[in-house]
C-alpha cells in the first residue's frame, strides 16, 4: 500500500521505497503493466502468475498477444546497497518514465509510473470513483 515519489537517475535507476524493499526481498520481477506503467512482483507471486498464465489457451489470439508482451518485458532485478533498482531501457520507454516517478503499492504488486501519467490517471479515475465502485459490485467488494 502507499504512494511514493522518487526520481529516476540518468542511469535508469530508481529507489525502491523502504516499505516495499522489506516485502520484495533483494530480487524481484518487473514487467510491462497495464495502463502504461510497470508491474513489480515478488518471485513467489511471479511464479503464481506464471502458472495461471500457462493455462491460457494457445488457440486464443489475445491470450498469445498478452503473454508475449507480458513475458517478453519481464526481467529480474536486484536491489543494490543504496536501495535502487535499474530499470531496463525498453521498460522505461514502455512506461514513458522520465525523471519524476511515482511508486505505488497495489495489493500483491507494486506499480511504477511516470508521475505525470499517474496524476492524469488518478485525476480521471478519482472523478469516476463511485461509478467504478458500483461496476465492481458483482465481485462482492
Amino acid at each position: 500500500m502507499g504512494e511514493y515519489k522518487h526520481n529516476l537517475d540518468t542511469k535508469g535507476r530508481i529507489i525502491v521505497p523502504s516499505k516495499f524493499r522489506e516485502l520484495l526481498d533483494e530480487q524481484f520481477v518487473i514487467t510491462r503493466g497495464l495502463d502504461r506503467c510497470l508491474f513489480a512482483y515478488t518471485v513467489d507471486e511471479w511464479s503464481r502468475i506464471e502458472d495461471k498464465l500457462k493455462t491460457l489457451p494457445l488457440t486464443k489470439k489475445d491470450a498469445r498477444k498478452f503473454t508475449r508482451l507480458f513475458f517478453s518485458g519481464a526481467t529480474s532485478v536486484e536491489i543494490d546497497k543504496q536501495g535502487r533498482i535499474n530499470i531496463p531501457q525498453n521498460l522505461r520507454e514502455y512506461a514513458g518514465l522520465s525523471k519524476d516517478c511515482t511508486v505505488i503499492g497495489v495489493s500483491s504488486r507494486i506499480e511504477i509510473w511516470d508521475s505525470a501519467a499517474w496524476e492524469d490517471f488518478y485525476t480521471e479515475s478519482e472523478d469516476n470513483f463511485e461509478d467504478i465502485a458500483e461496476d465492481l459490485i458483482d465481485f462482492d467488494l
